[in-house]
C-alpha cells in the first residue's frame, strides 16, 4: 500500500492537459474510493480561465472523474470531454 500512496502523491502538482493539448489545470488533490481502493477523481486547481470562462469557480478548482484520464506521465492527459463540458456550459448562457 505504501507504493500506491507514493504513486498517488506523485500526481499532486502535475499539469493536466486535454488530448487536444489544451491546458486544463494542475492536480491539487486526489479523490479515492476506500471501498474499491481506487482513484475516482482528480481535484484540479489553477484551472485555465479561458477554457472555463463564465464558470463561477470562486477561486476553487474542478473535479475531473478519473475515468476521463487517458495517460499519466510527466503530465496528466485527459479526454477532450473536459473541453466539451466547458464549451457547452458557455453556450447554455
Amino acid at each position: 500500500m505504501e507504493a500506491a500512496a507514493q504513486e498517488i502523491s506523485n500526481l499532486i502538482g502535475r499539469e493536466v492537459y486535454s488530448k487536444n493539448g489544451i491546458f486544463v489545470g494542475e492536480v491539487d488533490d486526489v479523490q479515492i474510493s476506500l471501498d474499491n481502493e481506487a482513484i475516482t477523481g482528480l481535484a484540479v486547481s489553477s484551472v485555465n480561465s479561458a477554457l472555463f470562462k463564465g464558470w463561477d469557480l470562486n477561486g476553487k478548482g474542478i473535479l475531473v472523474p478519473y475515468r476521463w484520464v487517458r495517460a499519466v506521465g510527466d503530465i496528466v492527459l485527459v479526454n477532450d470531454v473536459v473541453e466539451r463540458v466547458a464549451a457547452k456550459d458557455q453556450t447554455d448562457e
